[in-house]
């Protein structure tokens, strides 16, 4: 007879975690945040360290919890499905701008990295009790998320919060501009010579009536401290990062009013609204922000506007009223728009409307008819531009021209025959604009990492010819444009403003930390007026001895990427919420 044996199993027992991979890993999941602070020369892609590097860190911690970290396995399931819980809950119950590409970049990590806290705070807790504190800290983690907004992020990648509770910057100005048109809605619209000014428009445009972002024919008082600018009136504003296009005494521009993108006509003497066109349309990308990104532009009486998410339209200056409308995302056959939104402002030439519209083949750039706004023709271009397309004269002719992440693009503007593409590879976003130097010079900035350069067209006998007259990564001016006087370039050099020589791209000073903000140049004047991107109105000579400040004043009290704008004596900024207008002292 066999005798049975029973043969009892080894109990599994509870084992401290081991958390010496967790203690590595937090440290670099806060390290990647700041990356661009600690790279500030990188290349302008290097948000993407910063927007996905924690994310990517926190997916090591979790492979560290489900396979090297000595919980039961039982545990490490639960573990992972309360991270996944606590993120989604909070998905569920969060604002709308915390949605999007927010979780990976902000809610994820913080809810892996508190698990992570946990899990090293209570590893030597021998029983299930370990992980239900390490999910309730996760749980923690990612409930922050739930309680804020979130208004996009400023220049160096950092958040800009708001409680949830909170009245955000844009209900209050919806609030303000509703009282101002109920004020204003019973007043007739004075025409009197109104349409012949607007057709000889002062400032018709993106960057003014050259693209270059100076004021000419009036020269203004360096010493503000003596005479500082008069604040002439303050008025909020949707959201948006529209400059102004001005004439006669209105200003255009663009806002996000709730579920609508307006064109607003304003006087420019008071701030009081003329009238409004609404396109229902919403585009908020949370990095960026909410709200439209391109200028309007004043030709022959019309307003032409391009927002977000790709409706561009003719109105009427004068009441605006739509003459037409036309869908830039089925005339690209794009199915989104670009990830920052269309950005371009359109460009009014030989009777089409031109905007980049980033399609597959030859649908770069479409130009519309000024008439009916159909499609009059269509030309290939880079896909990733935040530029506008800009008239320009090289060599006594005229072209179209547009910078993207492959270089310049130029063409004929009636036909938009490519007539030349200049080859100038930036690895991520352009969003400035070019300069004619000379009249047989295009002055390129590229951006963080790459530069700004300088190149020299001659005629051949098959067309345009080329050649580098230099490159200069002294002035890497990410999407802050530059500005040109008297044989030297300012501007920003990331988030400090510099002088470079213009003959050969070499610097001559860097100071100013502004941070990105725009700048204007008051060419007559020999000065600079920079708006930071905190705000302040700073005026600087336009000198190539030194870094000279003459004067500044709080004029804006938030994120400030909007390009100023000065006719006659009064100076014109804006940010995503409210407008100011200054008079500025002439010189004597």
């Amino acid at each position: 007879m066999s005798e049975e044996v029973n043969v009892a199993r080894p109990k599994i027992s509870w084992r401290p975690l081991r958390i010496w991979i967790p203690i590595l890993l937090l440290p670099l999941m806060v390290f990647m945040r700041f990356v661009p602070g600690l790279v500030p020369d990188g290349p302008s892609m290097i948000w993407m360290a910063s927007a996905f590097g924690p994310f990517l860190v926190g997916l090591l911690v979790m492979l560290w919890w489900l396979l090297a970290s000595r919980a039961r396995w039982f545990e490490r399931i639960l573990g992972v499905l309360g991270v996944v819980g606590a993120v989604g809950i909070e998905q569920a119950v969060c604002h709308e701008s915390m949605r999007g590409p927010l979780p990976i970049v902000m809610t994820i990590p913080m809810a892996i990295a508190a698990f992570a806290l946990g899990a090293i705070l209570f590893g030597n807790k021998l029983s299930i009790h370990r992980t239900w504190l390490a999910i309730g800290l996760a749980a923690l983690g990612a409930g922050y998320s739930a309680l804020i907004m979130t208004d996009g992020v400023w220049g160096d990648f950092s958040f800009g919060f708001n409680w949830r509770w909170n009245q955000s910057a844009e209900q209050k100005a919806l609030s303000e501009i509703r009282q101002a048109e109920k004020r204003t809605s019973s007043q007739p619209i004075d025409s009197q010579g109104v349409l012949g000014e607007l057709k000889l428009a002062a400032w018709p445009g993106f960057r003014g009536p050259r693209g270059d972002s100076a004021q000419r024919g009036r020269r203004f008082s360096d010493d503000w401290t003596a005479h500082p600018p008069q604040e002439i009136w303050r008025k909020r504003l949707g959201p948006a990062w529209s400059s102004f296009s001005i004439g006669a005494d209105r200003l255009f521009t663009q806002e996000q009013r709730g579920e609508n993108e307006a064109v607003a006509c304003y006087d420019s003497k008071t701030g009081e609204p003329i009238w409004s066109f609404k396109t229902p349309s919403r585009f908020f990308e949370s990095l960026g922000g909410l709200g439209p990104r391109g200028t309007p532009t004043l030709s022959d009486g019309s307003i032409y506007a391009l927002g977000a998410e790709g409706i561009l339209v003719k109105l009427d200056a004068m009441d605006g009223k739509l003459v037409w409308k036309a869908d830039l995302k089925e005339s690209s056959g794009r199915k989104e728009p670009p990830m920052w939104g269309f950005s371009c402002s359109p460009c009014v030439e030989s009777g089409v409307v031109i905007v980049h519209a980033g399609g597959k083949g030859d649908k770069g750039v479409i130009a519309f008819n000024v008439e009916d706004g159909q499609v009059a023709w269509t030309a290939p271009a880079g896909e990733m531009s935040y530029s506008t397309v800009q008239k320009i004269k090289l060599l006594d002719q005229t072209y179209l021209c547009l910078l993207s992440n492959t270089g310049a693009h130029l063409w004929e503007p009636a036909t938009g025959k490519s007539l030349y593409n200049y080859e100038f590879v930036h690895q991520g976003y352009r969003a400035c604009q070019a300069q004619v130097i000379d009249g047989n010079k295009l002055l390129i900035p590229a951006g963080m990492g790459t530069g700004t350069r300088l190149v020299e067209f001659t005629s051949g006998d098959n067309g345009l010819e080329a050649k580098e007259v230099w490159t200069s990564k002294d002035m890497k001016p990410d999407y802050n444009d530059i500005l040109v006087h008297d044989g030297n370039i300012y501007g920003f050099d990331n988030a400090i403003f510099a002088c470079i020589g213009l003959e050969d791209g070499k610097r001559k000073w860097k100071g100013g930390r502004y941070e990105k903000g725009q700048a204007l140049l008051l060419a007559d004047s020999g000065l600079i007026l920079v708006i930071s991107e905190k705000g302040e109105l700073v005026l600087l000579r336009a000198t190539s001895e030194k870094h000279q400040e003459l004067g500044k004043i709080a004029a804006l009290s938030d994120k400030t990427w909007n390009h100023p704008v000065v006719v006659g004596d009064r100076l014109y900024v804006r940010n995503a919420q409210e407008a100011v207008c200054y008079q500025l002292a002439t010189a004597e």
